[in-house]
């Protein structure tokens, strides 16, 4: 499994954040800066997209990531506009517990820090903090519907089926 899969994989623990009583994210298009720091190495990647967002579409999101989820929710809180959550998940044998904090500034830009152990390592991976900003940047552009992930090459992925 490599870094993208097993991020992929820790963005499902994200459906926890959300399934708290936090405001809806405001439609539209939004871009998502993210910074990704694993250990041992302290090895560091980055990525950019935006993404078209509904409401519809962050439900599915939510409902999908419960489903597929093999994690279940420790605590879940909101302190002071914080939407805390504390996951623990059993992926292949590996234990993996994570802790994720969202706050949103307004309803136009939210902060996610996601701090994850692999009990034992994973693929040599035994730690991950992940960082991930998102920011409104207004309505999604022509040809651009709810779940268009587009990457900063242009490319441009579907997520959603509706």
């Amino acid at each position: 499994m490599n870094l993208a899969r097993l991020t992929a994989a820790l963005l499902l623990f994200l459906g926890a954040v959300f399934a708290l009583d936090a405001p809806p994210m405001k439609e539209g298009y939004w871009s998502i800066h993210q910074v990704t720091t694993t250990s041992p190495g302290n090895k560091k990647t980055e990525s950019a997209r935006s993404i078209c967002r509904s409401h519809e579409y962050d439900q599915y999101v939510r409902e999908n990531a419960k489903k597929q989820s093999p994690c279940k929710t420790v605590t879940e809180s909101n302190s002071g506009g914080a939407w805390i959550s504390e996951t623990e998940c059993d992926m292949a044998g590996t234990v993996v517990k994570s802790k994720s904090v969202t706050t949103k500034s307004g309803e136009n830009a939210a902060h996610t820090e996601v701090h994850a152990t692999y009990t034992p390592a994973m693929h040599g991976m035994a730690e991950m903090t992940m960082v991930m900003d998102q920011k409104y940047m207004g309505a999604c552009p022509a040809g651009v519907v709810p779940g268009d992930m587009v990457q900063p090459d242009g490319t441009k992925v579907n997520t959603w089926k509706h």
